[in-house]
C-alpha cells in the first residue's frame, strides 16, 4: 500500500541520515537531499533485486551484499546533488548502514 511505501522511505531516510552522521566522507547537505538520496537508493535496490534477485544487504548476505551496498552508495552521488561520498566512505558506510538496518525494525534493505 501507499503507507508501506511511505514507512519504508522514512525508514530509509533514517538509516541514511544516521549513516552519514557516523561516516567520515559522507556529506549529505539538507533535508531535501536526504529524502531524494532515500529515493534512489530505494530506486536501486528495487532495480537490482528486480533484474539480478541479488539483494544489497550488508547483513545476511555476506560478502555480495555488502559489496554490493557499498556501490549503491558509492554511485547515488551520481544521481542527487547535494550527496557526497568517497570510496572508503562507501565501504565504512555500508557497514553502518547494515548496523543500523538490523536494529531499526522493518527495514530490512536498502
Amino acid at each position: 500500500t501507499a503507507w508501506q511505501i511511505i514507512g519504508r522511505l522514512i525508514a530509509a531516510a533514517v538509516v541514511l541520515a544516521i549513516t552519514a552522521f557516523f561516516t567520515p566522507g559522507f556529506t549529505i547537505n539538507n533535508i531535501w537531499t536526504l529524502a531524494i538520496a532515500a529515493i534512489v537508493l530505494t530506486v536501486i535496490d528495487y532495480l537490482v533485486i528486480k533484474f539480478t534477485g541479488l539483494h544489497a544487504s550488508p547483513f545476511g548476505k555476506g560478502f555480495v551484499g555488502f559489496a554490493l551496498a557499498a556501490i549503491i552508495l558509492y554511485f547515488t552521488q551520481y544521481f542527487v546533488a547535494g550527496y557526497s561520498i568517497s570510496w572508503m566512505a562507501a565501504i565504512i558506510g555500508a557497514l553502518i548502514y547494515g548496523v543500523v538496518d538490523y536494529f531499526i525494525p522493518g527495514t530490512q534493505q536498502m
